[in-house]
């Protein structure tokens, strides 16, 4: 089963889930609504607890190797993923008001919770504290960590990461495509996933489009800053970009992107430090996803998301994205508490979100590692320049 990779799981499960609402009877969905709903609050209960274990030890961590290469690296990092957000908010904002429509309209159909068949029972799970409570006590943690040197705290707050790292491997991640399966279930017994579908396709395509476009933005600053050919050096990072394709991994492609980072003319000893630190904490390709996706699934809901509602959560997800694990999916679970409190998700939009990011997560995480190299090249010019 490990051989079945999540993105086949998720499109299996999406397949069936569409099925059984077209040919089940009620109770069988409402079985799987069951599920939902404890599946569900277990999220809701795990999302501070996720913020606390990745935000409080990546801080921690980034801190301990204070320096000025850091500052630089970190500095284009969050330059680079705020960047990507906005291209995606004005991209989508132009372009899908024109692609999201049903027959001639705007899709601004019900509420998908409206429509939904109940489940036979809940359990509450109310989380420890607030989503905003979790993140300020991540940063409290973290920065404090840093300033008072508290190698013992750290160690905690490293081995706490590795636990909630083990629930979303071994308990979220496998148990999402039924999570997926039981919506679409719902949601095709209510008529809506037909809606749902021509949506995906149209937000992956755009997703895809934009990942490119990011990249070429990436290597042409890097490529003037250089004084190089910005495609010769993007056609270095193939291998890379291939090999997170098959690997859905970050971390995983390092050996690969840090081989092809030091071809494209990055020092060796530059390469060694950014590499696997921008495995980390550059995630543009990621941000792009979870803007489009999340602005899809607003203009879905007959939201029209404006640059004041949507740049303060742009800001924060550059700052979340150093949390995210690195495991399939990990970018969307650290980003699942800033849905919920800044941009009003519910369950059942948080659910739709998780699929159409995990739908895609290998290009992401392509656009990340081979978007190394570019800020790999710009950090080793400015090191120079300012030595």
């Amino acid at each position: 089963m490990k051989r079945f990779g999540l993105l086949p799981r998720i499109i299996l499960a999406i397949i069936i889930g569409i099925i059984i609402g077209k040919v089940a009877p009620d109770w069988t969905v409402r079985v799987l609504a069951t599920f939902n709903g404890l599946f569900g609050n277990f999220l809701g209960f795990i999302i501070p607890l996720i913020i606390i274990g990745f935000i409080a030890p990546g801080i921690a961590q980034l801190g301990k190797g204070a320096g000025k290469l850091l500052g630089i690296t970190a500095g284009i990092a969050y330059l680079s993923t705020i960047t990507a957000g906005l291209l995606a908010f004005f991209a989508t904002s132009a372009i899908y008001p024109n692609i999201l429509q049903v027959d001639g309209f705007l899709a601004s159909f019900e509420n998908p919770e409206e429509g939904l068949l109940s489940s036979f029972f809940t359990v509450e799970m109310p989380a420890i504290m607030g989503v905003m409570s979790a993140l300020l006590l991540a940063f409290l943690l973290g920065l404090g960590v840093t300033f008072v040197k508290g190698d013992t705290l750290t160690n905690v707050l490293v081995e706490f990461r590795g636990i909630i790292e083990k629930v979303i491997t071994a308990v979220i991640i496998p148990l999402l495509p039924v999570h997926i399966l039981g919506i679409f279930a719902n949601m095709s017994k209510a008529g809506q996933v037909e809606t749902i579908m021509s949506v995906f396709a149209k937000v992956f395509i755009l997703v895809i489009i934009l990942h490119l476009v990011m990249l070429v933005l990436q290597y042409t600053g890097s490529g003037i800053l250089n004084k190089k050919n910005p495609f010769s050096m993007m056609k270095g990072m193939l291998p890379a970009y291939f090999t997170a394709l098959g690997t859905q991994s970050s971390a995983s492609t390092i050996p690969v992107t840090l081989r092809e980072t030091k071809k494209i003319g990055v020092r060796e000893r530059i390469a060694d430090f950014t590499v696997p630190l921008l495995a980390t904490v550059h995630l543009s390709g990621s941000t792009i996803t979870l803007v489009s996706c999340s602005m899809a699934i607003m203009f879905l809901m007959g939201d029209t998301p404006t640059i004041g509602s949507v740049l303060p959560f742009i800001l924060m997800l550059g700052i979340t994205m150093v949390a995210a694990p690195g495991v399939p999916g990990g970018a969307v679970m650290a980003a699942l508490g800033l849905l919920e409190t800044m941009l009003g998700f519910d369950q059942t939009m948080i659910t739709l979100m998780i699929a159409l990011y995990l739908a895609q997560d290998s290009f992401g995480t392509a656009c990340n590692v081979t978007g190394d190299g570019a800020i790999s090249a710009s950090v080793d010019r400015i090191n120079k320049m300012t030595s």
